[in-house]
């Protein structure tokens, strides 16, 4: 994707294109334990790894960052993380053993194996459809459409649960999905649901309408 768009791109007559999407952020909780009573030293760790950013004033956490996996943590005293900025959730296990290595390499207990639970797949996409987003929003349910307040309708999936942004366009941001399957599930049906409402207007070409860069 990213290239320069050519005829051949766009699709033949009655033509069908596929949606397209990929993952942006995945977002992970993470539990380790600590003995009853007591509490993770946060500024012993930052002492031991200067990278690492705490000030207590402005924020109770402390920030570790790692570089591949590329990914954000959030680490609290009392044993919870967060964990964000992944691209493939299988990569979530083994961010929490590297951030737990990294709190012992500090001289810092902690007990038994990490507990890492998927939060949120965010991913962004695009159904290569023109989208009339008034008539959507009056027909479809659980949409929200106030364009002097936002470009974009929202709208909320029951089965499997996501939320979407939809914009006129065709492109799409879907959150709230717990694993990449999940998304590839709720935006297929999403592009489903809107050619069986007549909803889509110009079809796009895979790449018009907006990339998906890499």
């Amino acid at each position: 994707m990213g290239k320069k768009r050519t005829a051949s791109a766009l699709p033949a007559r009655g033509q069908e294109v596929e949606p397209e999407w990929k993952v942006e952020n995945v977002v992970a909780t993470v539990t380790v334990g600590i003995e009853e009573g007591k509490h993770i030293d946060l500024n012993q760790i930052a002492r031991k790894h200067p990278d690492c950013e705490y000030n207590p004033e402005r924020f109770p956490g402390l920030v570790m960052r790692v570089a591949s996996p590329r990914a954000s943590i959030l680490v609290f005293s009392s044993g919870k993380m967060v964990v964000t900025g992944l691209r493939d959730a299988s990569d979530a296990g083994k961010v929490a053993n590297m951030v737990v290595a990294r709190i012992k390499g500090a001289k810092v207990d902690v007990v038994g194996e990490p507990t890492v639970t998927i939060r949120n797949v965010v991913a962004s996409g695009n159904l290569h459809t023109s989208i009339d987003l008034n008539e959507a929003s009056v027909i479809m349910d659980n949409a929200v459409y106030e364009p002097e307040v936002f470009p974009g309708m929202i709208y909320r999936m029951a089965e499997p649960k996501a939320v979407f942004l939809i914009f006129s366009t065709g492109r799409i941001v879907c959150t709230g999905a717990k694993t990449k399957e999940g998304v590839g599930e709720a935006v297929a049906k999403l592009d489903t649901y809107i050619k069986e409402l007549g909803l889509s207007g110009t079809r796009f070409g895979a790449n018009e309408g907006g990339y998906l860069d890499d």
